[in-house]
């Protein structure tokens, strides 16, 4: 028998004095970490299949569990941290690639947490939004690079097919397949509640949905799942997936145990099937093949609606953008590398791409000194966590913000990062009938508007505070902005000044 070199990652912690048996944790625990020992009359825990998700030890009526990190630690090494002994253990033990859920938790900087927000005083007086007028309408698409007007001198309106938001917030891309039927009906009615978008990532829409149609992003990946006439004309914008920023420079897949009948249908693949999307589309292979994919979206879609490209956070990224204006797309999305998934290489997520804070800042830059900047708009996402983050990205130079991770934590996510097995105690990620019942879509729904409307208001506050009073003189007003603890190519990255200055 080989030996577990890996110790449990948690210790459940069990109150026997409170414990009364109900056994609503074992029910309630897709991992069977519970279980009742009828010998000793006691419910038991293993340890090794914890993933610290909480639910039981939020069901439990009488309070008696805590999960805890597990004190066990090896001898302590600077260069060789215990969780990468571990990994090599795991990859001598299986000879797999490391796999990973949600965003990068690795150290870089996170340059939000570094920015800080300037304030008007006396003479620039600041603005009371309970009592004044303060727009958060964003609309995305080419804008109008000068005032026309016809032969009777009226201003000419007509404008290219974009997408109208009442506030700069949307939910990013989420395939059916990878989170769950009611997770993607919860975004959905919540997105039609508040006036903006989801989108339906690249695992095509359910036929439930298209009721929700002028709320949706459809997207178009290199698998092509679920991409017909009817699925694109379906939504009010469609998105080409080039890259993402969890993982940049590789492909998707979602394993044949999420893909049931449903899914199967949507995605139009087999039942029980890997759905594997290939790193690159096999028809673009240059800004020319792009913009060919471009128009051939819009021509099948009869030019009714925007076309945006999504991009990964590279280093090169500015030049990437710069290329995919001049494709045709009305909107470029940037995803930076702190970006969540519902599975990707460990070495990929933690190693590949880079902040999108940075990439934002030196996209916006590059299209202003090119004279492009109004032929797009900006969209972007990778650990958008809070109003002050949208509110900072805007005043970098986005249009929008995608949301994702914090959307999953209003219906219930508590960050396990096990998304990959399928086992999510909360409903989310996972095709299982008997945990995908655990998320309420009306519940869902309430808690992500109850999410956007609070950002709003405090959007709302930060804006008056700077005594501004849209999100249009707050885009790319970087002189709102300073640095604290930032080195002088980091603020010249940013184009921001440091704080003090």
């Amino acid at each position: 028998m080989s030996i577990d070199y890996c110790q449990p990652e948690f210790d459940v912690i069990r109150d026997q004095d409170r414990c009364i048996q109900c056994r609503a944790c074992e029910r309630q625990c897709a991992n069977e970490v519970h279980f009742f020992d009828p010998k000793r009359g006691i419910m038991r825990a293993d340890e090794s299949k914890c993933v610290d998700c909480q639910r039981c030890v939020s069901i439990c009526p009488t309070h008696a569990l805590k999960i805890v990190k597990n004190p066990n630690q090896l001898k302590e090494n600077l260069n060789w941290s215990q969780q990468t002994i571990y990994e090599v253990y795991r990859q001598a033990e299986s000879g797999g690639v490391l796999l990973s859920s949600m965003g990068n938790p690795a150290k870089p900087p996170i340059y939000w947490d570094k920015m800080l927000i300037n304030a008007s005083q006396v003479t620039n007086p600041s603005i009371d939004p309970l009592r004044e007028p303060m727009e958060t309408k964003v609309s995305l698409g080419k804008k109008p690079e000068k005032i026309t007007r016809d032969e009777n001198g009226k201003l000419v309106t007509k404008r290219p097919p974009h997408i109208d938001l009442s506030v700069p917030i949307m939910f990013s891309a989420m395939s059916y397949g990878s989170i769950s039927y009611n997770a993607h009906e919860s975004l959905a009615r919540a997105a039609t509640e508040l006036g903006i978008c989801y989108n339906t990532g690249e695992g095509g829409l359910h036929k439930d949905f298209y009721k929700y149609g002028k709320n949706t992003i459809v997207q178009v990946a290199s698998g092509r799942f679920g991409v017909h006439k009817d699925f694109l004309m379906a939504g009010c914008a469609i998105e080409i997936k080039m890259g993402q920023g969890a993982k940049p420079g590789i492909g998707g897949h979602l394993p044949g145990t999420k893909i049931g009948a449903e899914v199967s249908a949507t995605r139009m693949i087999p039942q029980g099937s890997d759905a594997i999307s290939p790193a690159p589309h096999h028809d673009i292979y240059s800004i020319e093949d792009l913009r060919q994919l471009v128009f051939s979206l819009k021509e099948a879609s009869n030019y009714t609606k925007p076309v945006i490209v999504k991009i990964a956070a590279v280093h090169n990224v500015a030049a990437i953008a710069s290329g995919v204006a001049r494709s045709g797309a009305d909107i470029i999305s940037i995803d930076g590398f702190r970006g969540g998934t519902g599975a990707a290489p460990t070495r990929i997520r933690d190693n590949v791409g880079i902040p999108i804070e940075l990439a934002l800042a030196s996209v916006d830059q590059r299209l202003r000194e090119e004279g492009i900047r109004d032929q797009v708009s900006i969209i972007v996402g990778g650990s958008i966590r809070s109003s002050a983050d949208v509110v900072k990205a805007i005043a970098l130079g986005a249009d929008c913000c995608y949301i994702a991770t914090s959307a999953l934590m209003a219906l219930g996510c508590h960050l396990c990062r096990t998304c990959q097995t399928g086992k999510c105690n909360w409903g989310i990620a996972t095709q299982r009938p008997d945990l995908v019942k655990r998320l309420n879509p009306d519940e869902g729904t309430r808690r992500l508007v109850n999410l956007v409307t609070a950002w709003t208001h405090e959007i709302k506050e930060m804006m008056g505070g700077m005594g501004i009073n849209s999100i249009e003189a707050l885009k790319g007003n970087r002189l709102m902005l300073r640095g604290i603890g930032l080195s002088d190519r980091e603020l010249k990255i940013l184009g921001i000044g440091h704080a003090g200055e």
